[in-house]
């Protein structure tokens, strides 16, 4: 026993020493972040920026849906009807199979906000809720 006491002594003892013979590790200086940032670092919505400010705007629609069968998007549209809020039916093919996706009307869209669309989609697990530019209906997928 008395053995194996003085081999991990000597162990430690060698372990020591070589790790003695490595260069010490210098600090490095940090420069506060505060002092780093410039106001162009600052992270803004694309909405905020001001970019493209002097176009007109493109219309967003809000489409609800991409249901495989046709009931399913029945359903979604009976209970926005039921809540005064107006939608188109549409149809879309893709990869053979049809998709079924209402709009929400312009004049609708303000109520349908994300509570309504979170309790929809316990409803209707595949409910998907897409907003895109107006002229890109072809583009639901």
């Amino acid at each position: 026993m008395r053995w194996l006491f003085l081999l991990l002594l000597m162990l430690n003892v060698f372990y020591y020493l070589w790790h003695q013979q490595e260069a010490p590790l210098r600090a490095k200086e940090v420069i506060p972040l505060s002092l780093n940032r410039s106001a162009q670092q600052d992270i803004r919505l694309v909405s905020e920026s001001g970019v493209g400010e002097g176009r007109e705007s493109r219309p967003e629609c809000q489409y609800l849906g991409g249901f495989a069968k046709a009931d399913d998007v029945k359903a979604v549209e009976q209970r926005l009807k039921s809540l005064d809020i107006r939608t188109q039916y549409h149809v879309q093919q893709v990869a053979g199979a049809n998709r079924y996706w209402l709009a929400v009307m312009p004049e609708s869209r303000r109520l349908v906000g994300e509570e309504l669309v979170a309790q929809l989609t316990q409803d209707f697990p595949q409910l998907k809720n897409r907003i895109i530019l107006c002229e890109g209906v072809a583009d639901l997928n």
